[in-house]
C-alpha cells in the first residue's frame, strides 16, 4: 500500500471499505453495465451485510451505480436521487461462498441489457471485481481497461494483443475466462493508456466479437 492508501482517500462517509470501497465498486458496476441502470439488486455478504446501513454502503453503492465519485456530497442523498431518477434498488443479506468478507453481487439492469458483477471491497478504498456474469475476472479499477466478449476460436487474443502493440499501448495485465472450448470467452486487458473509442468501434465489428467496452480508471 501507498501513503495515500494508509491515510485514506478524500471520501464522504466513516470507513474507506464501507463507503469509498462502495462507492468504486458501484461506478464499476454501472461501467460494466454501460448506460444507464434502471434496476439494481445487492446481494450484501460478510460485514457488508452486517452493517451496511450504519456505515452508509446502501448509500455508496447506489451512489457509484449513479457516477458519483467518493468525495461527491450527493453520497449522502444517493438513495433519494436514485428514486427521483427512477431507479429501482434493493438490498439482501446474502452468503456468496468463499469470498473478501465485504463482498457484493451487483444485479443491475439497463434499458435493453443486464450484467451480473461480484466485487470486493479490500480496504483502503482499493477494490476488486472478481466476476462479470458467470466468467472469473480480474478488475481493480486502477488503470483503463478493456473487456472483450467474444467466441472462443484460435487468434483472437493474438490480434488483440497485436492491435495495441500497433497502437504503442502497453499491456499491463491480462485475463481471458471461457465457458469451455469454442464457446463464449471474457478477455480483461489493462492497460498503461486507454484504448481509443474509434479502435474499439472497430472491434466492435469483428465478426467473433458479441461485445467490446472499455472502463477508465475509478
Amino acid at each position: 500500500m501507498d501513503v495515500f492508501q494508509v491515510i485514506g482517500p478524500v471520501m464522504i462517509g466513516p470507513s474507506s471499505s464501507h463507503t469509498a470501497g462502495a462507492v468504486r465498486l458501484g461506478r464499476l458496476g454501472r461501467a460494466i453495465l454501460v448506460g444507464e441502470p434502471r434496476e439494481a439488486e445487492f446481494l450484501l455478504h460478510g460485514s457488508f451485510a452486517r452493517t451496511y446501513r450504519g456505515h452508509g454502503t446502501d448509500r455508496a453503492l447506489v451512489a457509484g451505480l449513479l457516477g458519483f465519485d467518493v468525495d461527491d456530497e450527493r453520497v449522502r442523498r444517493a438513495l433519494d436521487l436514485a428514486r427521483e431518477r427512477g431507479l429501482k434498488v434493493s438490498f439482501e443479506e446474502r452468503d456468496l461462498g468463499e469470498v473478501h468478507p465485504n463482498s457484493v453481487l451487483m444485479v443491475i439492469k439497463g434499458e435493453d441489457r443486464g450484467v451480473k458483477v461480484l466485487g470486493s471491497s479490500l480496504g483502503g478504498a482499493q477494490v476488486v471485481v472478481t466476476r462479470i456474469d458467470d466468467f472469473a475476472v480480474e478488475i481493480t479499477g486502477q488503470l483503463p481497461t478493456l473487456v472483450a466478449a467474444y467466441q472462443d476460436r484460435p487468434g483472437v487474443v493474438a490480434e488483440v494483443t497485436a492491435l495495441l502493440a500497433d497502437l504503442g499501448i502497453n499491456i499491463a495485465s491480462m485475463r481471458v475466462s471461457r465457458e469451455g472450448r469454442g464457446r463464449r470467452a471474457l478477455m480483461i486487458v489493462e492497460t498503461d493508456e486507454p484504448v481509443p473509442r474509434e479502435v474499439i468501434i472497430g472491434m466492435r465489428a469483428w465478426p467473433v466479437m458479441e461485445r467490446v467496452i472499455t472502463i477508465d480508471p475509478v
